[in-house]
């Protein structure tokens, strides 16, 4: 018999005696279910006899007990099967593509859970209210960063071993349950960033002894903190940010013996700040900046070793106290928009690591302290808007790390130290309405990283040093109303990077350099009021963005060269000069009557030639021009007939739009008339289509290009969809004017014909050069980052600076175009909407979803609720196009969007794994700066990405900055405005 069984054995083929276990099995089922694009299952083989060694897999014995799949980038449902193992405790999905929703049961057989981390996916729909009887063992809960909605499930009160609880970041409504607060075993509550109705903070949580952790912000809470919450005094962190409360911040967080972290920023919060603050000795970093405090600043406060103090707008009196200097880690002090005054403690820094220090738009008096950079540490020093005299303190000069400074606003004097205008990280230096003397020095030339240079009215004499033309990355120079002297340096031309060059009301003399055509983006030319001379240079009218100049009050002579007719200017200014002979036909109009005052050599010529020897005396000339003009008005009355009489004959062409003289309506000023556009609507001259239309590209009589969209059908009145295009398009961009927003000449809507004209975008858009539309064109990385910057700044426009505000909603590459030096505009604002926002709260709920794919901020597609920070995630998608050349919906990247390959392969290799293989590597460091900020602006919680404003800001500070902050080694998906300030900012 034995024998018989040896042999039995001996012949078993060998899957009956090596086969996977029970809770392989399961775990195969589970995989069978998931789709898994980057094999990280691969090691999940059937071959194997029990699942102990696949990854992610942890056992006690042969059973299972631990399954982490942490950014495994897995899609699918839940795995629901997984609950079929018998001895599962911990189970983590977090970082993965999980969708769908989740339902009562799922967990049933899970009941051995103490762990269950499923955040960072894509989850929807409520939270099952059955999972504190399904879970009973449960200790850790994580669900942030989904899109569930609906209520907190009440039930969740009866969690009997819970000791942390994260829903961070979805779309749950209603308010926080009390029930939360017979949770005893908590010590994390973390329920931050959700959609939650206006409701008061449950006096329950204060029989959460426990907590330590206490994380409640943009949870719309009013009313006051409860003094239930008392009882806390084990709390480590205590976060009631960005909500409406008020009262006054109560006496009894003076007894939080532990916190290390108070956040109670942007509320209502009035009163003084408590006293006896020196109780909380473990505290490091406070802000309650944006409330309503008055008082000064408590004496026990600044005693306390805080790393981090932030007070800034509020009503803050008094003096900053000298107890301030003590701390050894100190390294934010921020405090503008107060109301405080007195001069500041002279050992401040002396102790003190300081790196951000803000005390903007206050009453502060006296000198700068000579000790604030003793640490060299100073990165950020922000002054502007006080009372501060005296001199830059000479170690100042020093101070390697210093990449900000703003003094504007205040009475410094004296010469500046020579050392201080050389520093090599200095980005922004601002030095604009002081009483500052001397000259620059050549030591300039060693700040490098120089970009903004603002020291208008000023006492500054000598000449401009050449020096300053090796500072390649200056973007702005502002240097009016001081006593430069000499000729402007020839070098200066080499600037290409240069935006704006302001030197009036100076005493230059000598012609402007030869060699200007290279400031390619110059926007703004000021050299009114001085004493320059020698001809206008005809170089001028190759400017392509140039659209301020203003070269009056001084010796210019000779004409006007006719290049300038190239521009297109919002202001031109060449009066009171010595210039002669004929004004260029395009600005022999009346309205730039004034553009040319006090030059009595010039002439128009529109009945004849201009005299060869102009008149010397004024009165003559007025003369003239008022003849010009009567025969101007005569000529424009005299094309109107001819006009209407034409129009009649077009009305019986078959394949033109029709027209009417008073449906044609321009913004800027014409040289071409209705007639010529509708000449060109001929299918040989289209340049693109779309749902909307169809664009033509029309060259003009006078040698102008410009761009034609002809909308689709007949402006019917029930053609809603198509006649708010046509509205939102005109009534946007017909009052917009910025260099980075494309130009909406003219428009027409008359009959069957609705037709917007643009300026002409050679290049046509950043869609088609990045993704082989355009065929050939190729994008360096200078190119790219430029393109970004010009970009920012128009959306920056848009949500900052109209009024009202502006939101784009369809902010995508294909409606960012070119010009032909790759300068970058926006376009397309037919879906924009026009409304007053309530410090950048939501505008409103859309009836429909308007954008395109890969480029919708989540929440807008699931709320469809829309604020600027729905064009600032689209945004941010366009800046991951610039940088790995991929398109948002590249169906190479799966079932994945842009957003979700780049954080997934960030996670798993290098940098260069998305990197556009076009790109030059030896901009690694400033592309992954680049990176940074694009992952800040597609954070999935609206409030953690950055205004425009902020952006611009960064993009601009890209090379310079090297303070953005990490995770464990690792970007921060999550870095928020608070590393930048708010105000100073700009």
């Amino acid at each position: 018999m034995l024998f018989c069984l040896i042999l039995l054995l001996s012949l078993s083929p060998p899957y009956m005696t090596l086969s996977l276990n029970l809770d392989g099995s399961v775990l195969r089922q589970a995989m069978l279910g998931l789709s898994d694009p980057t094999q990280s299952l691969s090691s999940w083989s059937t071959a194997d006899e029990t699942p102990c060694r696949w990854s992610g897999v942890t056992c006690n014995g042969s059973s299972v007990a631990s399954v982490d799949l942490s950014g495994f980038t897995l899609a699918g449902p839940f795995p629901s099967v997984l609950c079929r193992l018998p001895s599962l405790s911990f189970l983590s999905l977090y970082d993965n593509n999980i969708n769908g929703s989740l339902s009562a049961g799922d967990f049933a057989a899970c009941r051995n859970l103490t762990h269950l981390d499923l955040s960072q996916n894509l989850l929807v729909g409520p939270i099952p209210a059955s999972l504190s009887s399904e879970l009973p063992n449960l200790r850790y809960l994580d669900l942030n960063g989904n899109n569930f909605s609906g209520d907190i499930p009440s039930s969740f009160g009866e969690f009997q071993r819970l000791e942390s609880l994260n829903l961070v970041g979805n779309f749950l409504t209603g308010t926080i349950p009390s029930s939360l607060g017979n949770v005893s075993t908590l010590r994390e509550l973390r329920l931050a960033y959700n959609l939650f109705s206006p409701g008061v903070i449950p006096r329950q949580l204060g029989n959460l002894t426990k907590l330590e952790d206490l994380w409640l912000s943009g949870c719309a809470l009013v009313g006051p903190i409860p003094p239930a919450l008392s009882g806390l005094t084990r709390l480590v962190n205590l976060d009631l940010s960005t909500n409406q409360l008020t009262g006054s911040i109560p006496s009894w967080i003076n007894q939080l013996k532990s916190v290390k972290q108070i956040e109670l920023f942007n509320n209502s919060f009035s009163g003084e700040l408590p006293e006896g603050m020196d109780n909380l000795t473990t505290l490091r970093r406070f802000d309650a900046s944006t409330n309503l405090l008055s008082g000064t600043i408590p004496d026990g406060l600044t005693r306390l070793e805080l790393e981090s103090l932030n007070l800034y707008e509020n009503r803050l009196e008094g003096p900053l106290p000298e107890s301030i200097t003590r701390s050894e880690r100190l390294v934010e002090l921020k405090l503008f928009n107060n109301r405080l005054s007195g001069e500041l403690p002279r050992q401040l820094g002396v102790n003190s690591p300081l790196k951000y220090v803000d005390l903007s738009y206050n009453q502060f008096s006296g000198e700068i302290p000579t000790t604030l950079c003793v640490k060299g540490m100073l990165e950020d020093l922000i002054l502007i808007y006080n009372s501060f005299s005296g001199k830059i303190p000479e170690n100042l000069g020093k101070c390697q790390n210093l990449t900000r400074v703003r003094l504007r606003n205040n009475k410094f004097s004296g010469d500046i130290p020579d050392e201080f205008w050389g520093l090599p990280r200095l980005y922004l230096l601002e030095l604009v309405e002081n009483s500052f003397t001397g000259r620059i020095p050549e030591t300039i030339s060693g700040a490098k990283n120089l970009s903004i240079l603002r020291i208008s009215k000023n006492h500054f004499s000598g000449s401009i040093p050449g020096e300053m033309g090796s500072l390649n990355r200056l973007i702005e120079i502002s240097g009016s109303e001081n006593e430069f002297s000499g000729e402007i340096p020839g070098s200066l031309v080499n600037l290409r990077e240069l935006s704006m060059l302001d030197l009036s009301k100076n005493q230059l003399s000598g012609e402007i350099p030869q060699g200007i055509r290279d400031w390619k983006k110059l926007n703004e030319l000021n050299f009114a009021d001085n004493h320059l001379s020698g001809e206008i240079p005809s170089e001028i009218g190759s400017l392509p963005v140039l659209n301020y100049l203003d070269l009056s009050i001084n010796r210019f002579s000779g004409k006007i060269p006719l290049e300038l007719q190239n521009l297109k200017l919002d202001l031109l200014n060449l009066s009171n000069n010595q210039l002669y002979g004929e004004i260029p036909p395009l600005y022999a109009k009346k309205i730039y009557i004034n553009s040319f005052l006090g030059n009595p050599g010039l002439c128009v010529d529109l009945d004849g030639p201009c005299p060869k020897i102009a008149r010397s005396k004024n009165t003559g000339h007025v003369w003239i021009l008022l003849s010009v003009f009567l025969l101007a008005g005569l000529i424009l009355v005299t094309g109107i007939v001819v006009f209407i009489v034409n129009s009649g004959k077009l009305k019986t062409a078959n394949k033109k739009p029709r027209f009417a003289v008073s449906k044609w309506r321009s913004f800027h000023k014409l040289q071409f008339s209705e007639l010529e556009i509708a000449d060109c609507l001929n299918e040989r001259n289209v340049i693109g289509a779309g749902a909307s239309g169809k664009v033509y590209k029309a060259e003009l009589s006078n040698g102008e290009v410009v761009a034609v969209k002809k909308l689709n059908g007949r402006a019917r009145e029930d053609d809603s969809l198509n006649r708010d295009a046509f509205a939102a398009e005109v009534q946007t961009l017909g009052t917009i004017r910025h260099k980075s927003i494309v130009r909406l000449l003219c428009c027409c809507c008359s009959g069957d014909c609705r037709l917007l004209v643009y300026e002409y975008m050679p290049n046509g858009s950043l869609g088609d050069a990045l993704h082989g539309g355009k065929g050939g064109l190729r994008l360096d990385w200078r190119s790219r980052y430029r393109i970004a910057l010009d970009a920012a700044e128009g959306l920056s426009y848009l949500h900052h600076d109209c009024v009202p505000p502006i939101v784009h909603r369809d902010v995508k590459s294909n409606n960012i175009l070119l010009d032909a030096d790759f300068g970058a505009k926006i376009a397309d604002f037919g879906v924009a909407k026009v409304a007053a926002m309530d410090g950048g709260k939501v505008l409103g709920s859309m009836s429909v979803i308007a954008g395109s794919c890969g480029y919708i901020a989540p929440e807008y597609a699931y709320t469809l609720r829309v604020n600027e920070k729905s064009d600032i995630y689209s945004f941010g998608v366009v800046l991951l196009e610039l940088v790995t050349g991929r398109g948002a919906t590249d169906q190479k990247l799966g079932e994945k969007d842009l957003v979700k390959w780049v954080c997934t392969t960030l996670d798993q290799k290098d940098l260069e794994a998305v990197i556009d293989p076009e790109l030059d590597l030896r901009f690694k460091e400033e592309i992954s700066r680049f990176i940074h900020i694009a992952l800040l602006c597609t954070s999935p919680l609206p409030l953690n990405r950055p205004s425009m404003r902020k952006v611009v800001i960064m993009l601009q500070e890209l090379v310079a900055s090297n303070c953005l902050p990490k995770r464990d080694g690792k970007l921060s998906p999550y870095y928020t405005d608070d590393v930048y300030d708010q105000e100073s900012c700009v």
